[in-house]
């Protein structure tokens, strides 16, 4: 075989990051983040510890990271509120619907157990977890006020409440489907609230 037809070697190193994020993802679900060493995460991605530290010097920059990860994919109870395609009633009520995975258990919301992993309200994890809810917040006050709700902030702070926990006890549960109670409560509210 010459060098033109030679199939192009992976060079050791690329990806690394991704692999780390995706062992960390998985173990941090089934295992817990606190329950969950480097090492094992090393050993799941599979790259030296030499490399996970390159990437994540501590744990907890490891674990914002997945924070991160998990915001931007979609499996947040949040990530529906920003989702243009679909009316703003239909998003706040949607915000019930568990995300689930079939090849783990229920897992309710990651920054509430993020947040309960690391319940010192000054550690960068908690504090990231917190703007995060914070952050979920102000979207459904948003989208409350554009359908023209009473008193929006009220609203989105018992509309949030509802949903995390429902995430809460959906994960304790292990019922994916445990949303639709507080969907239906949260159905009552956003009629209530809407002007007459």
């Amino acid at each position: 075989m010459n060098e033109a037809t030679a199939t192009p070697r992976k060079r050791p190193g690329r990806g690394g990051r991704e692999r780390v994020l995706l062992a960390a993802a998985r173990l941090f679900a089934t295992e817990g983040i606190n329950a969950t060493g480097m090492e094992q995460i090393a050993g799941a991605a599979p790259v030296s510890k030499r490399t996970l530290y390159a990437h994540f010097p501590t744990k907890s920059d490891l674990v914002i990271a997945h924070l991160r990860s998990l915001a931007s994919s979609g499996e947040t109870l949040g990530s529906v509120l920003t989702r243009d395609d679909i009316p703003p009633r239909e998003r706040v009520l949607r915000m019930f619907d568990m995300p689930v995975r079939d090849d783990a258990p229920v897992r309710g919301c990651p920054f509430i157990d993020a947040a309960v992993e690391f319940p010192s309200p000054d550690d960068p994890v908690h504090v990231h977890a917190r703007e995060q809810k914070l952050h979920m917040r102000d979207l459904v006050t948003t989208l409350v006020t554009e359908l023209g709700c009473r008193e929006p902030l009220a609203l989105a702070e018992q509309l949030v409440t509802l949903a995390d926990g429902a995430a809460s006890r959906a994960m304790v549960l292990d019922d994916a489907d445990y949303g639709r109670h507080a969907r239906a409560a949260a159905e009552v509210l956003l009629t209530h609230a809407l002007p007459e």
